[in-house]
């Protein structure tokens, strides 16, 4: 799947508020919408079994555009199990960042788009690592941040994992607001990802508060 001419020229999107994939991570769905359910049928009959997640973006819909954003990150299925009241738990794998190019017409229930890979290499390229991260302040910030929104965490394995591995897995689990998501996933390195993660953290912990705080 690393290699250029596995990834399609169109895949399915499933626009999500705030859930975030990240290449090589992977993101659990709960799938239950019936136009969904036919999505990841029709995507577990192809070879490459991709669905694309996307950010919706209401100031595209409002100015009469696709109301999604522009990138988002294509993930491979790799478990799946339906309910006995026909729900389904899916695993995405993620793969690699895209482009939308346009949006495809058709007469599926769900929404196509014609996509780039373009300036995407380095997400099939294996592990990225932040040569400048200062691991000891970041777990400082982040205790703080994990104190002030009363979440636990299991520390030993937070400062034990590889730098990737810690750095997405924050960027797609802590409550931060689409926007800020799409900024996280739009960032060009995992050292500006890091970046990124710390402005909002920081942000939050002068009292600029989570997403969920922002969207009431």
């Amino acid at each position: 799947m690393s290699r250029r001419f596995h990834l399609p020229d169109v895949i399915p999107v499933f626009p999500l508020p705030g859930a975030l994939l990240l290449p090589r991570a992977r993101l659990p769905l709960h799938v239950f919408e019936p136009r969904y359910l036919a999505m990841l049928d029709d995507a577990l009959k192809t070879e490459t079994r991709l669905i694309g997640m996307i950010q919706p973006d209401r100031m595209s819909e409002k100015a009469g555009g696709t109301g999604l954003h522009r990138i988002g990150c294509a993930g491979r299925i790799t478990q799946f199990s339906e309910t006995e009241d026909g729900r389904y738990m899916v695993t995405l794998s993620g793969l690699s960042r895209y482009r939308i190019l346009e949006e495809i017409e058709g007469f599926t229930p769900y929404r196509r788009c014609k996509v780039s890979w373009e300036g995407f290499d380095r997400d099939l390229a294996g592990s990225e690592h932040d040569p400048d991260f200062d691991r000891d302040a970041f777990t400082g910030t982040l205790e703080r941040y994990f104190v002030s929104c009363g979440l636990d965490a299991d520390w030993a394995s937070l400062k034990d994992a590889d730098d990737e591995l810690l750095i997405n897995s924050l960027s797609m689990l802590l409550e931060f607001a689409p926007e800020d998501k799409q900024a996280l996933l739009e960032a060009p390195s995992l050292s500006t990802r890091r970046e990124t993660l710390v402005t909002l953290i920081e942000f939050a912990l002068r009292g600029g508060g989570r997403a969920e705080d922002k969207m009431q």
